[in-house]
């Protein structure tokens, strides 16, 4: 089993900053992609960055250049600094990491955290 926690969601004014945390735990041989993605009210989910392990990164253009995401492999964590905050960003944000959780089998599994909520209003 894997568990991804994440925190540091909240509630920031326009153009005002935050900083998503996601640790991933339990069975754990190795993460390759890990994500965020965020749901609106009404909306689908959509995609907001990717990371792969070896720190090539891929964005929303919704969040380019105000978003940064980033990753800590001995601790299983991936980040996203959200700077320039939007009331457009407003939504549950969620992290997702593809996990090897056997050693000899050479297959990853897509985990999803519990989702954080980002509101962005004055």
């Amino acid at each position: 089993q894997v568990q991804l926690v994440e925190s540091g969601g909240g509630l920031v004014q326009p153009g005002g900053s935050l900083r998503l945390s996601c640790a991933a735990s339990g069975s754990i041989v190795s993460i390759n992609d890990m994500g965020w993605y965020r749901q609106a009210p009404g909306k689908q989910r959509e995609l907001v960055a990717t990371i792969t392990n070896g720190g090539f990164t891929n964005y929303a253009d919704s969040v380019k250049g105000r978003f940064t995401i980033s990753r800590d492999n001995a601790k299983n964590t991936v980040y996203l600094e959200m700077n320039s905050l939007k009331p457009d960003d407003t939504a549950v944000y969620y992290c997702n990491a593809d996990v090897r959780t056997r050693p000899l089998v050479a297959r990853f599994y897509t985990y999803w955290g519990q989702g954080t909520q980002v509101t962005v209003s004055s």
